[in-house]
């Protein structure tokens, strides 16, 4: 029994000094351009889904209409275009060096599948190590909302919030 708690023991102190050591002598890699390191994504994904685990059931105070949802345009346009990309426009080129890229919101419909309760969360706390940042703070309840339903309904928006999401002539 006790040679097996040493093995267990030595092998959790090779393991800490050898991932102390391999990024204080710089081979963890930080760039941007690098890539994942293996299993980064699945913990990554794993951990965003235990955290996001207890949002998905909210619901949100807003009705689903082309007046939220044009304001939630509008905060798109203000907060969000420059990283996940404006209606009906190829990738920016802030987001073809970010690294995890981030998702072109209203290009697909991959996000409007995910509960309007966890892009509200993903909204207002951001996700950490992605370049998501957390708005919280930055815009009210309403807005984030509004941006959340917006996402949530981004493959089957009116023509007056496509023209919203367009802007200006």
């Amino acid at each position: 029994m006790k040679k097996a708690l040493f093995g267990f023991v030595f092998a959790f102190v090779v393991i800490a000094v050898g991932g102390y050591l391999f990024i204080a002598t710089g081979h963890m890699p930080m760039a941007t351009a690098a890539g994942a390191l293996p299993g980064e994504q699945m913990i990554a994904n794993l951990a965003l889904n235990a955290s996001v685990k207890g949002s998905r059931d909210l619901k949100s105070p807003l009705p689903v209409n082309d007046e939220t949802l044009k304001h939630g345009a509008d905060v798109y346009n203000g907060n969000c275009a420059m990283c996940h990309g404006a209606f009906q426009q190829p990738k920016p080129d802030l987001a073809k060096y970010m690294f995890p890229p981030p998702p072109q919101l209203l290009a697909d419909d991959k996000m409007s599948g995910d509960p309007e309760g966890e892009l509200y969360w993903k909204i207002t706390n951001g996700i950490r190590m992605t370049g998501m940042p957390a708005f919280e703070k930055i815009i009210d309840q309403n807005r984030r909302w509004q941006v959340a339903l917006l996402i949530k309904h981004a493959d089957h928006l009116s023509p007056a919030v496509q023209k919203q999401l367009l802007g200006p002539d």
